[in-house]
């Protein structure tokens, strides 16, 4: 949708969400429009801005996204960065709001605004190999710190986010979209997704399911969703969040730089920080290739569901890439010593 659309249609709900929660607006500023339409929001009086998102209709319910801001607040308590959010007047972490000009209703809700730069962008414009391999090890650590609250937090009563498991990653409906059925894919294409599931299936299975592997993820760690900020690294946008393989969340974090000439060193030093606070089994290395290319589906899988996005140049960039690796099997995507 054109951003003037976005403006016309959303703008005026937004300032009527906002009055169902204890701030004096100042401004507010449209700053991203995808599946979620999220503004900016400046406070008299108050030196912190906010965020005010409001969700897509019919991704997450209610009780999953109230669960996804409980968690949050479980993260943050456990020392991981992340947005604190704002209640309503009436206790609540969301509103549903009407948005007359879409015809539609959304659950609009509030959290502070994290100062800083997208990492992603950061990382367009760093080549310095070392300041990446830190950077990407320090994800690496923030990878572990999840994982480590998630396997030993206990799930209060009535929590609930999706699984990202064998179904939900390669079933007959994944949770991203039936990649295979991409209408840009040719029918060799089609048929090599197909059986590269079939052995990405039969390889999750063999794996399992344990509290050491799988737990509460963040499920969509790309450098679009870690803020930047000097030494500082903060999670922004829990929406995927699920429970879910562990090696899922660090193919996440990998996946964007998967054709970039130091991609191996980002690898390793991904794996280092995350190994200096939680242990991974050589199996749990192993099974990294396997979920770098899940991913890569997962995407195809975004990209089949939203055909506005046809001809995208990003959606061919990683539809080759994982066609290649279905050709020659799993592949080494990735090496770790």
């Amino acid at each position: 949708m054109h951003r003037d659309l976005v403006e016309s249609c959303y703008r005026a709900a937004a300032l009527n969400a906002l009055g169902s929660f204890p701030v004096d607006v100042e401004n507010v500023e449209l700053i991203a429009h995808s599946e979620n339409v999220t503004f900016r929001v400046s406070v008299r009086g108050s030196d912190t801005d906010f965020v005010l998102r409001l969700h897509r209709p019919g991704y997450n319910s209610i009780e999953e996204l109230n669960s996804e801001r409980i968690w949050t607040k479980a993260l943050k308590e456990a020392g991981i960065s992340v947005q604190d959010s704002l209640l309503t007047r009436q206790g609540q972490y969301f509103e549903l709001i009407d948005i007359p000009g879409a015809g539609e209703q959304r659950y609009a809700g509030m959290t502070t605004w994290l100062e800083g730069t997208l990492l992603g962008e950061f990382l367009a414009t760093s080549s310095d190999t070392e300041e990446r391999k830190r950077i990407f090890r320090r994800i690496g650590g923030i990878a572990a710190a999840i994982h480590n609250q998630s396997t030993l937090w206990k799930v209060p009563p009535g929590f609930k986010r999706r699984r990202l498991d064998l179904d939900g990653l390669l079933g007959e409906a994944p949770l991203w979209g039936r990649f295979w059925e991409h209408a840009e894919l040719t029918k060799a294409e089609k048929e090599s997704l197909l059986g590269a599931r079939d052995r990405a299936r039969a390889a999750l299975s063999a794996y399992g399911e344990r509290p050491d592997n799988f737990s509460l993820i963040h499920a969509d760690l790309h450098p679009e969703n870690i803020i930047h900020n000097g030494d500082d690294l903060a999670l922004i946008d829990f929406d995927d969040s699920a429970c879910g393989w562990h090696m899922y969340d660090i193919a996440s974090a990998l996946i964007e730089d998967r054709s970039a000439p130091d991609f191996d060193a980002l690898c390793a030093a991904v794996l280092e920080g995350y190994c200096e606070h939680r242990q991974l089994s050589e199996r749990d290395v192993e099974m990294l290739p396997a979920f770098l290319l899940m991913r890569g589906m997962a995407i195809v899988g975004w990209f089949h569901q939203r055909p506005e996005h046809a001809g995208s140049s990003y959606y061919e960039e990683v539809k080759n890439w994982i066609i290649g690796e279905c050709v020659s099997g799993l592949g080494d995507i990735c090496t770790h010593s």
